[in-house]
């Protein structure tokens, strides 16, 4: 593996730990509380982040497939569904990292896909393969930081110190 993917590699590893750690320990109905204003939960979080970062992996292999963009489906990632219990969810997120470490090996980086449509795409744009790793990176890490301050308001533990 070569550099520049070891240092992806390494860097999710990190921000994927950042996210776990920042649920550790924690109840469903933990998970599952409101703890600001905001909609999201941190078993949302946990969920969005693995179906998310699955999807762009998806988009990287194969490019823009299906439906147009669903708001109302989009919603439902955030949510901790009927059944759906925390380690449900570390589970999937834990599958979807080993998707994307095999998949990492093997993508060309410089493959891409146009993006699909979507309100917040300029038609016709297209992303690499490092672009969507990159991408999947930073969102990783943002939403580490909601779960983190979202952690913090729960319970009074803090990811970061």
């Amino acid at each position: 593996m070569n550099t520049e993917r070891a240092d992806f590699r390494a860097a999710m590893r990190r921000h994927r730990e950042f996210l776990r750690f920042a649920v550790k320990g924690l109840t469903d109905d933990q998970a599952v509380r409101r703890s600001t204003v905001s909609e999201l939960t941190l078993g949302g979080v946990v969920k969005h982040v693995a179906l998310t970062e699955r999807g762009w992996m998806r988009f990287a292999v194969h490019g823009a497939e299906g439906p147009a963009f669903d708001p109302a489906a989009r919603a439902l990632e955030f949510v901790m569904g009927e059944g759906e219990t925390l380690e449900s969810l570390l589970d999937l997120y834990g599958e979807v990292a080993a998707e994307t470490e095999a998949l990492l090996a093997e993508l060309d980086l410089d493959a891409a896909h146009a993006l699909p449509e979507a309100p917040w795409y300029e038609p016709g744009t297209a992303w690499t393969v490092r672009r969507v790793l990159l991408h999947i990176l930073a969102e990783t890490a943002q939403h580490a930081g909601h779960a983190d301050i979202l952690r913090e308001t729960v319970d009074g533990q803090k990811t970061m110190g």
